[in-house]
């Protein structure tokens, strides 16, 4: 998942005013297709970095957020049943799945910085971020699955892969 122009190719005067960019509230852009590919942009950055942790450190060990624990009790208290493993998107996105996951959501507002700010997902953990393997969803749906991936060793295929090509 090599970087071909990401946010770097503004240089520091066009990451700086990206930056300003993002950080105003929404209204104040109406439907800008400029700041729809700032957050592209920002969304795949985040997402290489990511795939380049847990391919590189073993999975178990990696803390995401300070709340992990917490995000991780909750999670399987009100998901206990949902496989991580490879996800569907209506196990997201349908209309049962939004009035189940909304109420999740919303508990980590002012405790998780960003919770709400769109992430991409990998619906199926063995598998890199692909035009068929990635969901758009909120940064606690991210920390939850993730955080659930990496307890659970389910992200530990992705380590293993890279481990044995290096």
């Amino acid at each position: 998942m090599a970087s071909k122009g990401g946010i770097e190719s503004l240089g520091p005067e066009g990451a700086s005013a990206a930056a300003h960019a993002l950080s105003l509230p929404a209204e104040a852009y109406g439907n800008d297709e400029r700041v729809e590919a700032l957050w592209a942009m920002k969304a795949f950055n985040h997402a290489e970095v990511y795939f380049n942790l847990i391919s590189s450190v073993e999975p178990k060990f990696l803390k995401l957020t300070k709340m992990d624990d917490h995000i991780y009790d909750r999670f399987r208290e009100e998901f206990r049943d949902l496989d991580v493993k490879v996800l569907k998107e209506d196990d997201l996105k349908s209309a049962d799945a939004k009035e189940r996951w909304r109420p999740f959501c919303n508990q980590f507002e002012g405790s998780v910085e960003d919770f709400n700010y769109g992430t991409l997902l990998r619906l199926d953990c063995e598998k890199e971020y692909s035009e068929e393997n990635t969901i758009f969803v909120t940064r606690i749906q991210f920390f939850a699955v993730e955080v659930t991936r990496n307890r659970e060793g389910l992200n530990d295929a992705v380590f293993s892969a890279r481990s044995r090509k290096s």
